[in-house]
């Protein structure tokens, strides 16, 4: 019981810290949205921020007088209290904790998808010598991630932990992760720190790291998920999407065509990325490179999330099992071929 009410309680203060950041509830026609955690996987939201995209789309659906807040805060757990207090109205996060979220409020907020972002690898990088796979962690070995639990690196390593272990070691790797932003984890890892000598992170930050030639990856997630995976997805409350049709539609057609935008011309895209301090340390061509790397992928439509949802609901991790990943999204991009 003090438990929960300690959990209560730290989720009022995190709600409240997000609302005074923001300046107070939403006003009319206004659209509160977190720039997220960064990275090539964040891009879509860039670019829909650089070129009024939402704005756009508003006005041509007769909404003009949209403004649209970009938030600065980031890290799945965060930005889901956020949603669930009402201090934000969409955010965007990896499958995993979207499916922790979309469990939690069945019967409440129905939380459910919008759309994919971006699909794109993981990489588990080390500069430890005896690391050579997960299995030769030991006591002193900590992995950097996004979030503990409920990342994607953290899901992916407790899927390869189930696999080879058995389902009663699924959180066999959990102790040896510790929470940290990606440009935190390229840092710690390029420092050759000793207390953080791995970091599971996204492009671009991964190639800054592989740069170092002291620096190795020694798994992704495509070698756990066997393919393409969506890594970044926008997910919005069931009030919200019946409520606003109109701005929602708007929301999912500026995402559609930031991604046709980031495609058709990936210098400008750069651009955009480097002005947002999300360039990872790169220049412009060598930032096109990595946003032309064929693993990398700007689309809307999920692409293995089931794979998520199975495994976690296997795990206990989510109490419902969906029936197939529309029952996860709402409609309006239930025509793609997803997964």
């Amino acid at each position: 019981m003090r438990t929960s009410r300690f959990r209560t309680l730290q989720l009022a203060s995190v709600a409240a810290a997000i609302v005074a950041s923001c300046g107070g509830g939403a006003r009319p026609n206004e659209l509160r949205i977190p720039t997220g955690a960064g990275g090539v996987g964040f891009l879509p939201l860039l670019m829909m921020r650089e070129h009024g995209l939402i704005e756009n789309h508003a006005r041509a659906a007769g909404i003009p007088d949209v403004e649209v807040r970009w938030i600065e805060i980031g890290g799945p757990a965060v930005m889901n209290d956020a949603l669930l207090s009402g201090s934000v109205d969409f955010i965007a996060a990896g499958p995993p904790g979207f499916l922790t979220l979309w469990d939690r409020t069945r019967d409440s907020a129905q939380v459910k998808g919008v759309a994919a972002m971006t699909s794109l690898p993981m990489y588990l990088n080390t500069h430890a010598e005896h690391l050579r796979s997960l299995d030769d962690l030991t006591d002193e070995d900590k992995i950097a991630v996004t979030a503990i639990k409920v990342s994607i690196p953290a899901i992916i390593m407790q899927m390869y932990a189930t696999d080879r272990y058995g389902a009663e070691e699924a959180y066999r790797f959990d102790r040896h992760t510790v929470t940290m932003t990606h440009p935190d984890g390229v840092v710690a890892l390029l420092s050759g720190s000793s207390e953080v000598n791995a970091h599971y992170t996204s492009p671009p930050f991964h190639h800054r790291e592989r740069e170092d030639p002291s620096i190795r990856t020694i798994m992704t997630t495509n070698d756990v998920m066997g393919g393409a995976t969506t890594f970044t997805m926008m997910s919005t409350t069931a009030r919200f999407h019946d409520e606003n049709p109109e701005l929602y539609a708007a929301v999912l057609s500026a995402l559609t065509q930031a991604n046709e935008m980031i495609r058709a011309d990936l210098g400008a895209a750069a651009d955009v990325l480097i002005a947002a301090n999300g360039g990872g340390g790169f220049d412009r061509d060598a930032l096109v490179d990595v946003l032309g790397d064929p693993e990398i992928r700007f689309t809307t439509t999920p692409e293995n999330v089931m794979k998520y949802a199975g495994f976690m609901h296997g795990i206990g991790s989510i109490a419902n099992l969906p029936d197939s990943w529309r029952d996860l999204f709402f409609p309006g991009i239930h025509d793609a071929p997803g997964g």
